[in-house]
């Protein structure tokens, strides 16, 4: 049996919303084992980026259990659970979240960097060559296309071979062509190195390349569907 990567139980997230609370995540429950692909959909305001955070550590449930490679992240420190996320997470976000003033190789390095290893430029390269930016090493994110910078990000995010990695919405801001270009080398990718993929879309025809799908409606987990067997 896989390793069970996540698993969520019952998790609630609510805001104070003048003299009542605003829930924007009611009650909900999934599992996620090693190497499965996932997608939560539903539309804007239906909690999906909201599940994603908590899922992540970015942000702690109201109530309710998060469990991410074992660790319950709800009864973890804001630093510990950064920790956890250095050592096991990738993130691919909807606006690139590249950092402007280091070149696409800088940036490509850092989450290595940030855990403390050196010599970490060759892999770097390596994984710029590997989506077809082997030219653009010492480029900026503002001398970059949005497909070229989302190529970027998905570098940066594979460089610490990631347990799970999460994508928010990784083509929202991309044109057509550069859409299926980034959702072939997301899966590809994926595939690969063996990681676990949870996706928040409102793409239908991505979602459909994994392998469950979530559908998400009033912070509440309202249908979910089997797209490939597991």
């Amino acid at each position: 049996m896989a390793q069970l990567v996540l698993h969520a139980e019952e998790l609630t997230k609510s805001y104070p919303s003048g003299n009542t609370q605003l829930t924007v995540l009611d009650r909900v429950s999934f599992s996620v084992h090693q190497g499965n692909t996932l997608a939560i959909i539903g539309p804007s305001g239906s909690g999906k980026t909201t599940l994603l955070g908590l899922c992540a550590g970015l942000d702690v449930a109201s109530s309710g259990t998060i469990s991410l490679m074992g660790f319950k992240l709800n009864a973890m420190s804001e630093d510990d659970r950064a920790y956890i996320r250095n050592q096991y997470v990738g993130f691919v976000f909807q606006n690139f979240q590249l950092l402007a003033t280091l070149t696409a190789l800088e940036n490509v390095m850092v989450p290595l960097e940030l855990r403390g290893e050196k010599n970490v430029s060759a892999k770097a390269k390596e994984l710029l060559a590997r989506v077809g930016l082997d030219g653009r090493l010492h480029h900026y994110p503002s001398q970059l296309s949005g497909g070229e910078q989302q190529r970027v990000a998905m570098a940066r995010a594979f460089i610490t071979d990631p347990k799970i990695l999460f994508a928010d919405e990784p083509t929202g801001n991309l044109d057509e062509e550069n859409s299926h270009h980034i959702t072939d080398l997301l899966f590809t990718l994926n595939k690969e190195q063996g990681t676990t993929l949870v996706l928040v879309t409102h793409n239908l025809e991505l979602a459909r390349k994994t392998e469950r799908i979530l559908r998400m409606k009033g912070g509440k987990l309202v249908e979910e569907e089997i797209v490939a067997a597991l």
